[in-house]
């Protein structure tokens, strides 16, 4: 804690030895993982804060709950987050553990002969025998997330050689310079933020406009329907201006701008030249309102 502003609580429920120490390995050098009973690291918090008067770390005391550890880190915290998700351990389903995940049995040939008929019976999965072996008719769901796995679900992965679980190291809590926050805020993107921020921007632009309320945000928008609004006054009387004349001249000769706009192939080969010198002169136009 004096050497250390940055630090994960991580869930180490289900991990074993060979993967703590894969874990340690892998963040060596700038990253020590700390396990113990979790009294005895709420004392050693508790008692350096009051040692040495930081108590930037007190915070973390209430969240040193179930069977959980801790990671000091100097390392960026998403890089390290990310290696320590990388080791992680596929785990047959136990009796009487709560399922992390759905589990579902696909269609197809177990392999298993018709006297283990009675583990799919029992969880009514639709099975029919062929060729002296058992096979499933359709994709069933078995575990589901947040339940206890039942015996009779966990034999029958067991039997079909299915692990669907996989356990590591779950950071759960993130400590930085004294502000505590969930771990899924490392998942957020530069490109998330920067689409929050645009919807945030056209929300007010869209109220500041419905209530006439000016604003930066609204600004573009107020300015572009401003310029529609003397576009229209300057077409609608004898007054006019440079870009006001661009939309009277494609008023006043539409045929010009279609004929530029008309597919050239099939036609005569004078048809096309002329076709491409009105495009031209189309062109030297410059047919921008805001030119």
């Amino acid at each position: 804690m004096d050497t250390h502003s940055k630090c994960f609580v991580v869930q180490a429920d289900n991990v074993g030895s060979k993967q703590f120490m894969d874990i340690r390995a892998a963040i060596r050098g700038n990253s020590t993982v700390i396990m113990g009973k979790n009294t005895m690291v709420r004392r050693c918090i508790r008692s350096y804060v009051e040692r040495t008067g930081n108590d930037q770390w007190a915070g973390l005391v209430d969240h040193i709950n179930g069977n959980v550890g801790l990671v000091f880190t100097t390392g960026d915290l998403s890089a390290v987050k990310d290696t320590i998700a990388e080791f992680k351990v596929g785990a047959p389903a136990k009796v009487g553990t709560l399922a992390p995940i759905n589990v579902s049995i696909p269609a197809g040939n177990t392999g298993m002969d018709p006297s283990q008929t009675s583990f799919f019976q029992v969880l009514n999965i639709p099975t029919k025998i062929t060729k002296g072996t058992i096979e499933i008719t359709a994709d069933i769901q078995v575990v589901t997330a947040g339940e206890k796995v039942g015996a009779s679900e966990a034999t029958l992965l067991s039997k079909l050689g299915i692990k669907p679980f996989s356990y590591g190291l779950k950071v759960q809590t993130v400590y930085e310079d004294g502000s505590i926050y969930d771990a899924k805020v490392l998942d957020i993107t530069e490109d998330d933020l920067a689409a929050h921020v645009s919807s945030g921007v056209t929300r007010i632009a869209a109220l500041c406009r419905a209530t006439g309320t000016p604003s930066i945000a609204a600004a573009p928008h107020a300015i572009v329907d401003g310029y529609k609004n003397v576009l229209a006054l300057a077409i609608g009387t004898e007054y006019s201006f440079p870009l006001a004349d661009k939309v009277k001249d494609a008023i006043a000769n539409p045929g010009a701008f279609a004929a530029a706009a008309a597919p050239a192939a099939g036609g005569a080969a004078p048809a096309a030249a002329a076709a491409v010198e009105e495009e031209e002169e189309d062109e030297d136009m410059g047919f921008d309102l805001f030119d």
